[in-house]
C-alpha cells in the first residue's frame, strides 16, 4: 500500500488503484505471450522442459521490454536521437543473445549438445532477431500508446473549452430586460398596480429557470416555451396595448428536448432593436412549428420609422445575442441547423431549422 497524506486519501487512492491496474495488464499481458509461444510446442523435449524454456525467454523479453521502454525510448527516441536508440538497442539484444543461449544450455540441453554447436548462427540470429522485434514491437506500441493518450488529452482539453464556451455564451443573455422590467415594476408598486405582484411572480419563474433549470444539458422543450410566453407577458405589461404581440405554436411540444435558451436572444433582439425604440406602434410576431424530428421558429419584429431611431436602424441588428446564438448553434447542433437573418427597411426576421432526431451533443 502507499502512503497517504489525510487531505489527499483520494487522490493517493486512486494513483494506487490506476498503479495496480496497469500492473495487472501487463501481467495478463505477458501470460498471454507465454501461452502463445507454448502453442509451438518442441515435441524433442518434455513438456515441463518446454515450459521452462519458454519461460525462460519471456524472462528476457521482458528484461528488453523494459529497459527499452523506461530508459531508451524515452531517454533516446523520444528526444529525435534515432540512431543512438537503435544503436543502443542492437547492443543490448547483442548482449542479452548469447547471456540467454548460454542459460539454455545449461539448463535444458546440457549433454545433448556441445558447447560450440549451441553458439551456431542459426542458433543466436533466432535468440537477436525474436529479442530485437520484442524490443522494437514494445517501441512501436509505445508510440501508438502515446500518440493515442495525446488525442485523448487534446480532444478533452477542447471539449473542456467548448464546455467553458457554452457556459460562457449561455450566460451572455441580455440583462437590458430584466432592467427595465424591475423599472416597470417599481413604476407599477408606486401606482399600487393590481399587475405588480403577477411580475413578480413571471419575473421569479424566469430567474429560476434561468439559474438552475437551464443548468442541465438540455431540457424540456415545453419549459423553453413557457419562459417565452413569461417574456411576452412582461414585455405587454410594460409597453402596454400600442404594441402587438403574437406567440402561435403548431405541433406538440411534448417529448421533445431542446439545449436551453436558445431562443431568448431572438425575443431580446425583437425588442432591444426594434419595439424598445418605436414610438407609437410595433408587432413582434412568433411562430414556432413544431414536427417530429425537427423544429422551426421564426421572429419577426417591426423596426422602428421615426426620424428620432434611424441611427438604431443604422447600426448592426442583432449584436452579441445573435453572434452567441450562431456560435452555440454551429457547437450543438452541428450540420443540423439553418439559421437565416433577413432585414429590409420595415422589419427584422430570423427564422431557425432544427433537426432533433439525434442525440444532443455531450458537450453541453
Amino acid at each position: 500500500m502507499f502512503i497517504t497524506l489525510d487531505n489527499n486519501h483520494k487522490f493517493y487512492e486512486l494513483f494506487e488503484r490506476g498503479v495496480q491496474k496497469g500492473l495487472l495488464y501487463h501481467i495478463f499481458f505477458w501470460v498471454i505471450f507465454f501461452l502463445f509461444l507454448l502453442v509451438n510446442r518442441d515435441e524433442s523435449i518434455s513438456l515441463g522442459s518446454d515450459m521452462a524454456n519458454k519461460f525462460l525467454r519471456v524472462l528476457f523479453y521482458i528484461s528488453i521490454v523494459y529497459i527499452n521502454l523506461y530508459y531508451l525510448f524515452p531517454t533516446y527516441l523520444k528526444t529525435n536521437k534515432l540512431f543512438t536508440y537503435l544503436t543502443l538497442l542492437i547492443l543490448l539484444v547483442v548482449v542479452a543473445t548469447p547471456i540467454e543461449v548460454l542459460l539454455h544450455y545449461w539448463l535444458f540441453k546440457s549433454g545433448t549438445n556441445e558447447l560450440s554447436e549451441v553458439f551456431t548462427f542459426k542458433n543466436n540470429s533466432s535468440f537477436f532477431l525474436g529479442s530485437f522485434f520484442v524490443g522494437f514491437s514494445s517501441s512501436i506500441y509505445k508510440i501508438i500508446n502515446d500518440w493515442m493518450e495525446h488525442q485523448r488529452e487534446r480532444m478533452d482539453l477542447q471539449r473542456q473549452n467548448l464546455t467553458s464556451e457554452l457556459k460562457f455564451l449561455k450566460t451572455q443573455i441580455n440583462p437590458h430586460f430584466f432592467f427595465n422590467t424591475l423599472n416597470s415594476l417599481y413604476a407599477l408598486t408606486l401606482k399600487k398596480s393590481d399587475k405588480a405582484p403577477e411580475i413578480v411572480l413571471k419575473l421569479s419563474e424566469m430567474m429560476r429557470y434561468m439559474l438552475y433549470e437551464s443548468n442541465e444539458r438540455n431540457i424540456a422543450l415545453t419549459q423553453e416555451i413557457n419562459y417565452m410566453k413569461n417574456y411576452l407577458e412582461l414585455e405587454k405589461i410594460r409597453h402596454g396595448d400600442n404594441f402587438k404581440m403574437d406567440m402561435n405554436i403548431s405541433g406538440s411540444p411534448s417529448g421533445h428536448k431542446i439545449a436551453p435558451l436558445l431562443f431568448i436572444p431572438f425575443l431580446e433582439n425583437s425588442f432591444k432593436h426594434g419595439i424598445d425604440h418605436a414610438l407609437k406602434s410595433g408587432y413582434v410576431n412568433i411562430n414556432l412549428d413544431i414536427k417530429e424530428k425537427s423544429l422551426h421558429i421564426k421572429v419577426t419584429n417591426s423596426l422602428p420609422t421615426n426620424e428620432v431611431s434611424l441611427k438604431v436602424q443604422n447600426k448592426k441588428i442583432g449584436g452579441i445575442g445573435l453572434t452567441n446564438v450562431r456560435r452555440r448553434l454551429n457547437i450543438l447542433y452541428p450540420k443540423r441547423h439553418k439559421l437565416e437573418i433577413e432585414k429590409n427597411d420595415k422589419e427584422f426576421m430570423v427564422s431557425l431549422s432544427l433537426q432533433l432526431n439525434k442525440q444532443f451533443n455531450k458537450l453541453h
